[in-house]
C-alpha cells in the first residue's frame, strides 16, 4: 500500500505457467525514486534480468506500468508502458502506448502488473479488483487485432496481439484500442509466452492529493497547450503527418532507404493532402487537448489514419507518393499487429538488397502493388517474409550491405534523414532501446521543426540531446505523452522563425553548452519551479511528493541510467561503437561534395558522454551513485569501469 497520492498502491506480479498471482512489493521509497512508467519498469527489469537473458527466455518479464497522473485528468496523461527484454535489439525496450488500457489498470487498484512465465496454450489475463483470471483461448488463434478486442468484454481496458505476435515477428506490437506499443517487439514477447490479450476492468477512484491546485495547473496547462503553434495549432489541424512539409525543406525526409532527404513528390503524401482528401474527423487521447489523431475514411471505413513516421516510411522512403495505398498498409499492418516503422525500413533496405543483386527478392524501389501480400508474408513468416520479419539488422548478417541496413541497435530508425539533422542523429545513436526519435531526445525539433538551431553544427548538440532524453524520460514515467515538451519551446519564436528574437534564441542554443552542463550533470542545483515546465508542479500536486526542476531532470537521468546499465548487463557491447550509426548516415554525404551533410557522430558522442559520465558507452560506478540507480549484483559480472 502506499501513503501517497496518485497511485494506487499496488503492483501485480502473474505467473503463466502456474497460474498464479500475488503483489509484487513496491515501496513509496521506489515509488519516489522512479516517478512510475517506464523508469519504474526500468528499475524492476534492472533488478530482475541476469546476463545475457534472451527476449524468449521463460523468465523474460512484461513490465507495464502505468504514471501517477495516469487518470488524473491532467492534459496528455493517459499513457502506459510497456517494458521487457526486445526480441529486435536484445537489450531493453520501453513501448508507450495511450488508448485506455492503463486507465482501467489504475481503476482495479494496481499501478502495474509484471508477466512472467509461459501459458501452456493461447491465453487471455483477465484482471479485476478482486481476481485474476486465467482463459484459455485456441479459438482466439490467429485474430486480427480488431476481432480480437471485439472478443473481449466492453468496457473494459485491453491489450491484444495479432498473427504476427503469435508467429514471433520480432518488431510486432501490443494494441489497446486503435493505439500501439508499437517498438521493440513486445508482441513477440506476448506471443512467445501464449498471451493472446490482457483486460483490465475496476471501479476504484485515483485519490490526488491537492485536487484544488492540481486543476488550477491542469487548466494553465491546458490552456498553454492550445496556445502553442505546435500543440495547439500543426498537431491539432493537420497531425504529426503535418511535419512532412518541413521536413522535406530542411532535408530530412527520409527518402528511397535513407539515401536521400528530400523527396519529389512529397506532396502527394504530406498531411495538407491527408486532410484535403480523407480525413473526416480529429480525434486523440483521454484527456488530450491535442487531438493529433486523424480519422479517415478508407473503403467505407472510419478508420485510424497514419502518423508521420508510417507516411514517410511508406512513402518517400519506399519511392511511393501513393497516399491512399499508405492508408491501407497502415490499417493492414494494424490488424496484423506490426510496427509499420520496422515493416517499411526492413522493406526498404530489402528494396536496396535486390537493386544491389544481394538479395533476389522481387522487390522494387517505386514499385508497391504487391506490398499487402508482403505484411500477411511476414506476418505469417512465410517466403521472404521469414526474412523481412527478423529486421534490418540480422537481414544484414545474413545477405550484407551493414552501411545501408538503417538501424540503431537493431532497431529501424524513424521517418528523419539525420544528416540533416545532425543532433538527431546523435540521439538515434544513444537512444537506450534503439533507432528511436523520441528515446533520442527528439532533437529535430530543434533542428528545423520547431526551432532553427543549426542543423549541421556539432556545438551544443551533445548537452540539449542529454537535456531533453532525460526530460521525456521523466514526462512519460509520469504518464504524459512526450508531445506535451514541445510547448517547452517558446510559442513566440516557433511562430515567427525569421524575426530577430528567433535567431538570438537560436544561437544561444547553439553556444548553451555551459547551461545545460548544470541540467544535465548538477541537476540538484536547480530547486526551483520552471514556468514553462509544467511537469514536476503537476507531480507535486497529484501525489504529494516534493518535485521541483532539478529533481525532475534527476529522475530522468536516473531513469536513462538505469536502462544502459541493464543493457551493459545483457550484452550490450561496453564500446563506443555500440552507440553507432550505419556507414551511409556517417560516412557518406548526402549533398555530394558537401562534407557537413553526414552525421559527425564521434565528435558529439566525446561530449555526449562527458556530461552522462559514461566511460565508452557505460555508466561508470561514480556516476551510478550520483545519480541514485540500484545497482544488482550481478552487475559486479559485467561492470568494467569505477
Amino acid at each position: 500500500m502506499t501513503k501517497l497520492k496518485g497511485y494506487m498502491g499496488r503492483v501485480l506480479f502473474i505467473d503463466l505457467t502456474s497460474k498464479t498471482f500475488k503483489d509484487f512489493p513496491w515501496t513509496d521509497e521506489d515509488r519516489d525514486r522512479t516517478i512510475g512508467g517506464k523508469i519504474m519498469a526500468g528499475d524492476i527489469l534492472l533488478n530482475h534480468i541476469t546476463p545475457n537473458m534472451k527476449a524468449f527466455d521463460e523468465d523474460n518479464w512484461l513490465v507495464v506500468t502505468t504514471g501517477p497522473l495516469t487518470g488524473c485528468n491532467s492534459p496528455s496523461s493517459s499513457r502506459f508502458n510497456i517494458s521487457t527484454i526486445s526480441p529486435l535489439t536484445n537489450i531493453i525496450t520501453s513501448s508507450n502506448c495511450g488508448g485506455r488500457f492503463g486507465y482501467w489498470l489504475k481503476r482495479t487498484g494496481f499501478d502495474g502488473v509484471i508477466i512472467s512465465g509461459k501459458a501452456d496454450v493461447l491465453t487471455w489475463v483477465e484482471i479485476t479488483e478482486d481476481d485474476v483470471k486465467f482463459h484459455e483461448v485456441p479459438e482466439m488463434a490467429g485474430m486480427l487485432t480488431t476481432e480480437a478486442q471485439k472478443h473481449l468484454p466492453t468496457g473494459s481496458g485491453k491489450l491484444v496481439i495479432g498473427p504476427a505476435g503469435e508467429n514471433k515477428v520480432l518488431y510486432s506490437c501490443v494494441f489497446s484500442g486503435e493505439r500501439t506499443a508499437g517498438r521493440g517487439g513486445v508482441g513477440a514477447v506476448f506471443g512467445d509466452k501464449n498471451l493472446k490479450a490482457v483486460t483490465t476492468y475496476g471501479k476504484k477512484e485515483v485519490e490526488v492529493y491537492n485536487k484544488e491546485k492540481l486543476d488550477k495547473i491542469n487548466a494553465q496547462w491546458t490552456k498553454t497547450l492550445k496556445n502553442h503553434p505546435i500543440t495547439g495549432a500543426q498537431l491539432s489541424k493537420l497531425g504529426t503527418a503535418g511535419l512532412v512539409a518541413p521536413m522535406q525543406a530542411h532535408r530530412i525526409l527520409a527518402t528511397k532507404n535513407f539515401s536521400d532527404g528530400r523527396f519529389d513528390n512529397f506532396a502527394k503524401v504530406s498531411g495538407e493532402k491527408m486532410a484535403d482528401k480523407y480525413l473526416v474527423a480529429n480525434a486523440g487521447c483521454n484527456s488530450c487537448p491535442m487531438k493529433c489523431e486523424r480519422r479517415v475514411m478508407f473503403e467505407g471505413k472510419n478508420i485510424k489514419g497514419p502518423e508521420l513516421e508510417t507516411l514517410g516510411l511508406l512513402g518517400p522512403n519506399l519511392l511511393n507518393d501513393d497516399l491512399e495505398k499508405i492508408i491501407k498498409w497502415n490499417y493492414e499492418l494494424d490488424e496484423l499487429g506490426i510496427d509499420t516503422i520496422s515493416a517499411a525500413g526492413s522493406v526498404a533496405f530489402a528494396m536496396e538488397l535486390n537493386e544491389k543483386g544481394m538479395w533476389d527478392n522481387g522487390l522494387n524501389f517505386g514499385e508497391t502493388d504487391n506490398l499487402s501480400e508482403i505484411w500477411e508474408d511476414i506476418a505469417y513468416r512465410r517466403g521472404i517474409g521469414d526474412d523481412l520479419a527478423n529486421g534490418t539488422r540480422i537481414m544484414s548478417e545474413k545477405y550484407g550491405g551493414k552501411e545501408f541496413a538503417i538501424n540503431a541497435k537493431g532497431m529501424e530508425l524513424a521517418a528523419y534523414e539525420p544528416r540533416g539533422a545532425v543532433g538527431h542523429g546523435l540521439g538515434y545513436a544513444t537512444a537506450n532501446r534503439g533507432g528511436c526519435h523520441l528515446n533520442a531526445g527528439y532533437m529535430v525539433v530543434l533542428e528545423g521543426l520547431g526551432l532553427n538551431v543549426d542543423s549541421y553544427t556539432t556545438k551544443g548538440k551533445a548537452g540539449l540531446t542529454v537535456m531533453f532524453q532525460n526530460v521525456m524520460e521523466g514526462a512519460s514515467a509520469a504518464g504524459f505523452c512526450v508531445f506535451t515538451s514541445y510547448a517547452i519551446l517558446p510559442g513566440f519564436v516557433v511562430k515567427r522563425p525569421s524575426s530577430l528574437i528567433a535567431k538570438i534564441v537560436n544561437t544561444v542554443m547553439k553556444y548553451s553548452l555551459p547551461v545545460t552542463f548544470i541540467f544535465d550533470r548538477l541537476p540538484m542545483l536547480l530547486p526551483i519551479n520552471v514556468p514553462i515546465m509544467q511537469y514536476p508542479r503537476v507531480i507535486s500536486a497529484a501525489t504529494g511528493l516534493k518535485y521541483n526542476f532539478g529533481k525532475f531532470l534527476r529522475a530522468g537521468e536516473r531513469g536513462y541510467n538505469t536502462e544502459r546499465l541493464a543493457n551493459v548487463i545483457l550484452g550490450q557491447p561496453v564500446s563506443k561503437d555500440a552507440d553507432t550509426l550505419p556507414g551511409r548516415l556517417t560516412d557518406e554525404e548526402q549533398v555530394k561534395g558537401d562534407s557537413k551533410t553526414k552525421v559527425p557522430l564521434e565528435v558529439m558522442k566525446k561530449t555526449y558522454y562527458k556530461l552522462r559520465g559514461w566511460k565508452d558507452g557505460a555508466p561508470t560506478r561514480k556516476t551510478l551513485k550520483r545519480v541514485g540507480v540500484r545497482v544488482p549484483e550481478c552487475a559486479k559480472e559485467v561492470f568494467l569501469y569505477d
